[in-house]
Order: C-alpha cells, then structure tokens, then sequence
C-alpha cells in the first residue's frame, strides 16, 4: 500500500535553518549555567548582528566550565567585555552577560550521528570590521543559510 506523506522530501533538509560555519557579530540573549556531574558548561544563546544577511539568527552554544576549559571560559568573559571587576572575583553572573557583544567563529561537528556546533573563538565587537573583510560576500546565499 502506499502513502503520500506531505513534505516527507523536505524533512532531510533540516540543516537548512542551520547557522553556516563562519565568523559572526553576535549580542548575547541568554546565558544559563547548566550543572553536570564531568562537564558544568554555560549554555549561551546569541543573536547574530552581522553579516547582515543572516541578522536575528538564534545560535546556541556551550562554554564549558571544566578546570581544563577555563581557559575558554576566560577568554569568552574578557573578549566580550565582561565586567573585569567581577571576573578578578572569580564570579560570573548571568545577568551580566546578556547584552555583550562580541565576535564569534563556530563550526559544526558531526559525533555518533549528532550535529554539535562548536564555538571555535572569540573576538572583541571592535574587531568585527577587520575580521569581516576577509568574509565571502555571499555567506547569506549559502543553501545553509536559508
């Protein structure tokens, strides 16, 4: 017997809404720390800015807090201006995160068949006219994009 399912053809396109891989502007919309036994990790959602064809974009990604990722931790804080003060502290308060901007190169990564986006580095906003030169200027048109 057979079945016509709508839009069944459509459904391998599921990394269609996917944020490409690629340097981005981004402002932080929320950050949540998230406790687990090995690994504890901030779980970060920004919004991209820039390049304009991808502005709006929802990206989520973690920071992890392990002692061995601290290094991570601490160069996320210091590039996207995080108050010094409190970082000298040894504190991190989420409050404080939303609304910093920053820039932001991620990749995708593919383990035991799970599509993971990785926050690969960190730039100061400051530095996004300079970083962005170097950009192809169809990012938005890629099938990834759309």
């Amino acid at each position: 017997m057979k079945r016509r399912i709508q839009g069944l053809h459509e459904a391998d396109r599921s990394a269609a809404g996917e944020i490409p891989d690629g340097l981005f502007l981004v402002r932080i919309d929320q950050a949540r720390y998230r406790w687990h036994a090995q690994k504890p990790y901030y779980l970060l959602r920004f919004a991209a800015l820039e390049p304009q064809q991808l502005a709006g974009r929802s990206i989520t990604g973690r920071v992890y807090c392990t002692p061995k990722a601290l290094w991570k931790l601490s160069w996320f804080l210091r590039d996207f201006g995080y108050d010094t003060e409190l970082l000298g502290r040894d504190e991190v308060d989420e409050k404080n995160l939303v609304g910093l901007r920053g820039v932001v190169k991620i990749s995708h990564a593919i383990l035991n068949g799970t599509s993971l986006l990785n926050l690969d580095g960190f730039a100061p906003a400051s530095q996004w006219e300079e970083l962005s030169a170097a950009l192809p200027a169809d990012v938005g048109s890629s099938e990834a994009a759309r």
